[in-house]
């Protein structure tokens, strides 16, 4: 059998014929992917990966295998060799496996001069080095496998024929009809369910699934047997039985070959070899999608020519759902393009915006060009009768387009498994909204009270009768597994305090939203006031408790050069004008901690903020959210004037102060308020330690006030003069789900995912080097091995 495959190599670079084949799969690489302007360029990708050339290959492939596998039998045949090489000690079996091995040989030699391009691509990243080197292994294992399959089919096409031209275009054929023709069957509506059965049977679908980075048994499988049937169905027609028993064998080979991928799909494994673990999915996700037993259609908006980045998008969405569909393949999605029908575009849009759809139109920059390019970046979720939105762009304030994409696709994950999860699971968490002392009127928290019921049943619950049935009172309240105390204003008496104590201590979850400081955005806007008020002390009585949890907020204002402005309107009438102006008491915060709470999430905007001192004990303290290095605290009382800040520079060198807590995570078993102290009113079972459990103190109630328009709310954190989202919301939202999150999923929103970007400075500096490199050097390559070659068969015929 060596004999064989060292026959097929000589043979093949004996010839001019066998380097103009190689040569011409290498220009065309060449060209494509460092020349030629469209999706494949790798340049122009802006990504440090080598994700075109695998989506190409096998296109170039298709070619260029059945051009080296066309001779390997056919020939032999023709020249009536194949008689005389039977008669040789080998048997056929051999024989066939040697052409088979010899043709994959010289694919591979093909290949070689490829691994340029990863040392390009290794040097072009930002930083240089910046690869995922287990997801390159797992492509190139892919494109071997699939070399090993279209060689198979070659070498079958060139043994039913000796006319090589025919054997060509047989195997063309074969290869595209195993590539793409099953794939492209199964998008038809009409086959219903049976679509997916028949894109299992194409090869497309496997190859992309390990070029991700993949291993999946069952790819593995399938791959091994169709390289087997085609050889084995080699074998038989070189046999020269009669065509019944070639039916007859061949029959029983397909049957062998489902009857295997059949048992490999019941069990198999997978393993992820990319440097993140892009694609091993939370516990808590894995037994979420298992629990959902009805179909669920997923309608992906994101389909048509995109920039790059949104390319990138894309195919992340498309590998998460690939993840899912391989955990619950009652789990079906679909790509479609809304916009696609240029004539009913305006129509269109206006209906995704009705609907909440909101499309993008985004500017990038690519080879020195700036293009629009209108994106409708959402999914459908559809499970019975409802379905639900799921936003695929995370947008951030300043964000570059690097950081956009990589936030965006951070989130993936979280954001199907959390829609998946409000679909599939009713609500079984209550939230008890705190009300009586003051607390922020419903119409100033109606957003983000509305966003919770999407999740949670929410309730108002007073602690009126507290003193006159404080058990009853706290039974009530521990019927609810969470409670928002949104901006008090009246002092909390001793007994309500204790209520709200033995509350925490029965491991009740708490959301805290506390001034210290009394002061108001709107008092500066009075008639009476003429843009001043005074800021001053605000007693909540809520301290000690505080205390005994690790925190304390101190009565002081938080000024921060890194702040939101202050909208101020000049003229009247139509001729109202609104201006931005400075203004250093609304902190604008951007954390970049890991925490899933705060995790990526836009920036939050504070007024009046205090500053929260964190205390020694055994709970865990987790700083989610701080002002800025450039900021300083002012005592109180102050008075506070527009007329001091509107227009004057503030002294920069006085903001030396740096970070000051503004929220606060508390974690662990809580130590009563009133512990060794004397109770404010007796309870059959009052405890002095609590059970497990979390809260979240923040120091300012107004990150959980929305605006209001016409005497209705709007989006929490949205700012209609600046067209601006601020992070309100979102932090909020995850600070709740963490809070109540007992099925995990706030692990998935942590998910640490490296996006690698091209040095885009680099690449414009020397692009007209590295593509003359990735042309040249490998046709260079190639005319060495043919000069070595050649002077090493003339030396061993010579002696």
């Amino acid at each position: 059998m060596l004999a064989v495959i060292r026959k097929e190599i000589n043979t093949f670079f004996a010839s001019s014929v066998g380097y103009l084949v190689i040569g011409i799969f290498l220009i065309l690489n060449g060209l494509f992917l460092w020349v030629f302007k469209g999706q494949f360029n790798i340049l122009d990708s802006g990504f440090s990966d080598l994700s075109p050339f695998f989506l190409i290959a096998p296109w170039i492939l298709l070619f260029l295998i059945p051009a080296v596998t066309m001779r390997s039998i056919s020939e032999e045949k023709k020249q009536g060799t194949l008689e005389l090489l039977l008669t040789k000690p080998i048997k056929l079996w051999q024989l066939v496996l040697g052409k088979y091995l010899g043709s994959l040989f010289l694919i591979i030699i093909a290949l070689v001069p490829s691994l340029l391009y990863i040392l390009t691509v290794y040097q072009l990243g930002n930083p240089t080095g910046n690869l995922d080197v287990g997801s390159t292994v797992g492509s190139y294992i892919a494109l071997l496998l699939l070399s090993g399959s279209y060689t198979a089919i070659g070498t079958f096409s060139s043994s039913i024929t000796n006319n090589q031209i025919v054997a060509f275009l047989i195997g063309l054929f074969l290869c595209f009809m195993f590539y793409f023709g099953f794939s492209g069957l199964a998008n038809y509506q009409f086959l219903g369910d049976a679509d997916y059965m028949i894109e299992q049977i194409g090869i497309q679908l496997h190859y992309e699934r390990i070029s991700q980075g993949i291993i999946d048994t069952r790819d593995i499988i399938y791959f091994v047997s169709i390289i087997a049937l085609f050889v084995f169905l080699t074998t038989i027609v070189l046999k020269k039985y009669s065509k019944k028993n070639i039916l007859k064998f061949a029959s029983f080979a397909a049957i062998a070959v489902i009857l295997v991928n059949l048992g490999g799909s019941n069990f198999y494994n997978r393993f992820d070899l990319t440097a993140d673990h892009r694609f091993t999915l939370s516990k808590a996700t894995k037994n979420l999608l298992k629990e959902a037993e009805v179909p669920i259609s997923i309608d992906v908006l994101l389909e048509g020519n995109f920039p790059s980045e949104f390319r990138r998008l894309q195919g992340e969405t498309k590998q998460i759902l690939e993840e899912f569909n391989a955990i619950n393949p009652s789990i079906q999605y679909v790509f479609t393009n809304p916009i696609e029908e240029e004539e009913f575009r305006k129509e269109t849009l206006e209906e995704l915006q009705r609907l909440g759809l909101t499309p993008m139109e985004v500017s990038v920059r690519e080879s020195g060009k700036t293009e629009i390019e209108t994106v409708v970046p959402w999914a459908i979720m559809n499970y019975q009768n409802r379905s639900i939105k799921v936003a695929l762009v995370k947008n951030t304030i300043g964000a570059t387009t690097e950081e956009r994409v990589n936030n965006s696709i951070q989130q993936l994950e979280y954001v199907f498994a959390d829609a998946l999860k409000k679909l599939i699971h009713p609500k079984k968490h209550k939230i008890a909204v705190l009300k009586g002392n003051g607390q922020l009127p419903d119409v100033k928290i109606a957003d983000f009270i509305k966003t919770l019921q999407e999740y949670y049943f929410v309730g108002a619950f007073t602690l009126d009768s507290v003193a006159t049935n404080p058990e009853k009172t706290l039974q009530d309240l521990q019927k609810f597994d969470l409670v928002i105390n949104a901006k008090p204003t009246e002092p909390f008496s001793e007994k309500e305090k204790y209520v709200l104590d033995q509350f925490v201590m029965s491991g009740g979850k708490s959301l805290w939203l506390l001034e210290s400081v009394a002061m108001e955005i709107d008092s500066l806007f009075t008639p009476q006031s003429k843009g001043s008020a005074i800021a001053f002390m605000q007693d909540l009585r809520l301290g000690d408790a505080l205390f005994s949890y690790g925190v304390r907020i101190n009565p002081v204002l938080v000024n921060d050069l890194y702040s939101a402005p202050l909208m101020l309107a000049s003229g009247q009438g139509n001729d109202t004008q609104f201006t931005p102006h400075p203004w250093f008491y609304a902190s604008l915060t951007k954390s970049t901690s890991d925490h899933p709470i705060v995790k990526n999430i836009e920036s939050v905007k504070f007024e009046f903020s205090n500053q929260i001192d964190t205390l020694k004990n055994n709970l865990s303290k987790t700083i989610l959210l701080s002002s800025s290095e450039r900021s300083k605290l002012e005592g109180i009382p102050i008075e506070i004037r527009l007329d001091n800040i509107i227009g004057q520079k503030p002294d920069i060198k006085s903001y030396t102060d740096g970070h000051h807590n503004l929220a606060v995570l508390l974690e662990g078993k809580f130590k009563s308020a009133y512990k060794d102290r004397v109770k404010p009113l007796k309870l059959d079972t009052p405890q002095d330690i609590s059970k497990a459990t979390k809260m979240v103190v923040i120091a300012d109630g107004d990150v959980i006030k929305n605006g209001i328009r016409k005497g209705r709310p709007i989006a929490l954190g949205y700012d209609p003069y600046l067209n601006l989202q601020y992070g309100n919301k979102e932090f909020l939202l995850n600070t709740v789900n963490y809070l109540l999150d007992d099925s995990g999923l706030m692990e998935a929103r942590g998910k640490e995912i490296n996006i690698a970007f091209l040095d885009i400075e680099k690449v414009t500096e020397n692009r007209t080097f590295w593509q003359v490199l990735n042309i040249i050097i490998p046709l260079l390559i190639l005319g060495l091995f043919g000069v070595a070659f050649s002077f090493i068969r003339k030396r061993k015929y010579q002696k």
